[in-house]
């Protein structure tokens, strides 16, 4: 009867150390191979150094249109925390588009949803916010990470640090 305690206790040790972890999840992207200093503002002057850039950029969603073939996605960038969520308490660092081959739904790609891209810049394009005109950096195949709803503004609430256990009851 001993030995089965004693088993069972260390499935449950080993169960609680998995539970943990996954709550500790890292950064969603590697990183190897990216420019983390460059910033699409940076990027938008000088596309002759940067084009075949590989960066990890996010933001907040501000435009998105369904073309022919592919989607396209406006983004305001900000600094990316440690888990690689946009940091909007930083400062702007400018706009960028995400070329995705396909359509995505802009129900769950909205305006004000928060996401993260990694990919390499191909082109500047020319457009406008408002009635000037800008340059946007673009990524073209790049991957990307929309974040949930209820992760947006986790960090503004105090710790990223959560630990809990919860019991349902229903009828």
């Amino acid at each position: 009867m001993r030995r089965g305690a004693s088993v069972m206790r260390s499935l449950l040790i080993i169960a609680s150390l998995a539970l943990f972890l996954a709550g500790c999840a890292g950064p969603r992207f590697q990183t190897r191979g990216v420019n983390r200093q460059l910033t699409p503002e940076q990027a938008a002057g000088r596309l002759a150094a940067i084009r075949g850039s590989m960066v990890l950029w996010g933001g907040r969603i501000v435009a998105i249109r369904n073309l022919r073939r592919t989607t396209q996605i406006q983004v305001l960038a900000y600094p990316l925390d440690y888990y690689q969520q946009p940091d909007e308490t930083g400062r702007p660092e400018g706009r960028f588009l995400v070329i995705k081959a396909g359509y995505l739904d802009p129900v769950d790609y909205a305006p004000g949803r928060e996401v993260t891209v990694r990919g390499e810049v191909t082109e500047l394009r020319q457009g406008r916010v408002g009635k000037a005109s800008y340059l946007y950096p673009t990524i073209t195949h790049g991957r990307i990470y929309l974040w949930p709803m209820s992760d947006v503004g986790y960090r503004r609430s105090g710790s990223a640090f959560h630990i809990g256990v919860g019991v349902m009851l229903g009828r």
